[in-house]
């Protein structure tokens, strides 16, 4: 059994997260200030006896003994973190300082959840891990974008330095059950205004495409990275290759729902990349064979079933 401490714990991501590792028989510290996450994700682990949780935020010294800390808090949806963009880029930068100085006193591994958003609006397609980005620094989009790269910085720079066991992942696109239906990212989006039966909002001409990744899939690569042996720190993309336009998402999401909304067209937000898509060739070859196993359409109807289950029509 390993001590193992998921900031973000109560978020999308993290709660997937810290039910798989409790199902693996650790004990799991679930850390989390709610402001994207929910009780509600987390509510059914509650009776497990290895597994806690914690009301904090990790611009914020946090003490503790483990083996493992997977650090997942920071809001990932523009909605969310461009309400209040001083504090999504202290969470990445404060947050990944304090995490990485508790992981080198107490010398635990530590994972970064880092993302696609590092590589801007791409001018290289599909995007490699050794892909620098295309980003605007001073964007609406900078404190996730530019948060996210310090953060990949400080977790080098503490490795180098500090001899500090690092992981850093890539995470593209990520959709299922847990995500909140006013989180602002298209999935979730064009889900909760089909079962409403309202229009469906693209921005943009809808040709834009990205590549959406089933949370399941993600957990699973994310865990391998951490158990990777050996000298192997990332970063590493975790994403699902396959890629879609806007338009074939909305398509898809109105046949499985059976919804009688129409296509609304707004004008494309400031720096929203035209196109998303991972080279997991790496992944593959450190994480054991890893690649995602749950496509499009399956993802589509488990999310579907979820949000009909908890979203007031």
């Amino acid at each position: 059994m390993k001590k193992i401490l998921v900031t973000g714990g109560a978020g999308f991501i993290g709660s997937h997260l810290c039910e798989r590792l409790l199902n693996e028989g650790n004990e799991v510290i679930c850390l989390d200030n709610y402001f994207t996450g929910s009780k509600k994700n987390i509510a059914h682990l509650l009776k497990n006896p290895y597994f806690e949780i914690v009301r904090h935020d990790i611009t914020m010294p946090y003490f503790i003994e483990v083996d493992e800390i997977y650090n997942l808090a920071c809001p990932a949806s523009p909605i969310h973190y461009q309400l209040n963009p001083i504090k999504t880029i202290k969470t990445s930068v404060m947050g990944a300082i304090n995490m990485l100085g508790l992981a080198k006193r107490i010398k635990a591994k530590i994972l970064q959840a880092s993302t696609s958003e590092v590589y801007g609006d791409p001018l290289v397609h599909p995007q490699t891990e050794d892909y620098w980005g295309n980003c605007n620094p001073i964007g609406s989009r900078s404190c996730y974008d530019e948060g996210k790269r310090c953060a990949e910085s400080l977790f080098m720079n503490y490795h180098q330095q500090n001899d500090v066991q690092i992981k850093i992942a890539r995470i593209f696109n990520t959709y299922g059950p847990n995500m909140r239906p006013d989180d602002g990212r298209v999935v979730s989006n064009f889900i909760v205004q089909s079962l409403k039966g309202e229009d469906i909002t693209i921005y943009g001409d809808g040709k834009q495409t990205r590549s959406f990744q089933y949370i399941d899939d993600l957990v699973e690569g994310l865990i391998r990275l951490m158990n990777t042996k050996g000298s192997f720190i990332g970063p590493i993309n975790i994403g699902n290759p396959n890629e879609f336009t806007m338009l074939e998402l909305a398509e898809s999401i109105i046949k499985i729902t059976g919804s009688k909304s129409k296509i609304a067209y707004h004008p494309l937000p400031e720096d929203d990349p035209m196109q998303r898509k991972p080279d997991i060739n790496l992944a593959k070859k450190i994480l054991d064979n890893w690649e995602p196993k749950i496509q499009l359409n399956e993802g589509l109807k488990n999310t579907i079933e979820y949000f009909k289950e908890n979203t007031e029509s």
